[in-house]
C-alpha cells in the first residue's frame, strides 16, 4: 500500500503553514486516511496544536542521529486515523549538527524510509520551520511533493520564486529528482479587499496546474482553535475554516490518489 509524503514550507512565517499541515492531516483522517503529522519545527506549534504535551526524547532528534527509530517516536492524537511525531526544542540544535554528518540532506529520509514503507500511512504530512535551513532542505529530499501555503499578499509572490528556485536546485543536485511541487494553497483569504483577489489571479495565471481551487479564508476560529489543541473540526466544525480545508482534503485525496486504507 503506497504512501505519500507531503511537506509544507514556506521560508516566511505566519502564513498559515502549520494551521494548513494540522487541519488538512484531520480532514484527511476524517475521511479515513490513515495520516501521520512529522512535526520538524522546534516550535512544536503543530504538536501543541494537536493537544500533544511536548516531552523530551520523543521528537526525532535522536533518531537523526542514529540513535533508535521513528517507530519509537509515534503518537497517538484524539481522532481516529491520525498519528503524531511531535517536536521539542532540541530540534534546534539539528541545524547546527546535521552539517557535520556525511549525507546531511538525506537524513530525514532514511529515518522516515522504514515509516513510509511500513504499510501503517497513506499520507505523511511534514511540518517544516519558518526557514529554508537543514530541516526544511531535509523534508524537501525526503518528500514526494511540496504544498506550498502561501498568504494572500503581494510580498508572498517573492517568496514563492524562491522556493521553487530551491526546489529546482535539489532537483538539479541530484537529492530528490523526482521531488515536484504538488500545489499551491492559498491562505489567509480576506474576500474584502482587491489584493487578496487580485494575487490569487496572478498566481492562477502562472501557474494554472499548481494552485488548488480550495482558497483558505482567514477567520479567527481557525487562528483560535490551535489554542486549544484542537484542529478547527473539532472546536468550529460547520464554520468557513472547517468547509476549506474538508474541500482542500477532497482535492488533495483526488490529485494524488489517497483513498481509505483498505480501499483498492
Amino acid at each position: 500500500m503506497a504512501c505519500t509524503v507531503f511537506t509544507i514550507a514556506n521560508q516566511k512565517g505566519g502564513v498559515g503553514k502549520t494551521t494548513t499541515a494540522v487541519n488538512l492531516a484531520a480532514a484527511l483522517a476524517e475521511r479515513k486516511i490513515h495520516t501521520l503529522v512529522v512535526d520538524l519545527d522546534p516550535q512544536a506549534n503543530a504538536t501543541s496544536a494537536l493537544g500533544i504535551e511536548k516531552q523530551e526524547g520523543k521528537s526525532l532528534y535522536k533518531p537523526l542521529h542514529g540513535e533508535g527509530s521513528a517507530f519509537e517516536m509515534l503518537t497517538p492524537t484524539a481522532w481516529p486515523h491520525l498519528a503524531l511525531i511531535p517536536s521539542e526544542v532540541d530540534l534546534a540544535a539539528i541545524e547546527i549538527e546535521l552539517a557535520q554528518q556525511e549525507n546531511y540532506l538525506l537524513r530525514l529520509k532514511s529515518v522516515l524510509d522504514p515509516l513510509r514503507n511500513s504499510g501503517g500511512y497513506r499520507a505523511i504530512i511534514i511540518d517544516c520551520p519558518p526557514a529554508l535551513g537543514m530541516l526544511s532542505m531535509n523534508s524537501l529530499a525526503a518528500a514526494d511533493h511540496l504544498l506550498i501555503a502561501l498568504q494572500c499578499e503581494y510580498m508572498a509572490l517573492e517568496g514563492l520564486g524562491q522556493i521553487l528556485k530551491v526546489v529546482d536546485r535539489l532537483k538539479t543536485a541530484g537529492v530528490n529528482p523526482t521531488l515536484d511541487v504538488g500545489g499551491i494553497l492559498m491562505t489567509m483569504f480576506d474576500s474584502r479587499t482587491n489584493l487578496a483577489k487580485q494575487v490569487v489571479e496572478e498566481v492562477r495565471s502562472h501557474l494554472p496546474d499548481k494552485i488548488f481551487e480550495t482558497v483558505i479564508p482567514r477567520t479567527i476560529r481557525l487562528s483560535e482553535a490551535p489554542s486549544f489543541g484542537k484542529p478547527i473540526f473539532a472546536y468550529d466544525p460547520h464554520g468557513p475554516g472547517a468547509t476549506a480545508y474538508r474541500a482542500l482534503a477532497k482535492e488533495v485525496a483526488a490529485r494524488f490518489g489517497l483513498k481509505e486504507n483498505g480501499a483498492p
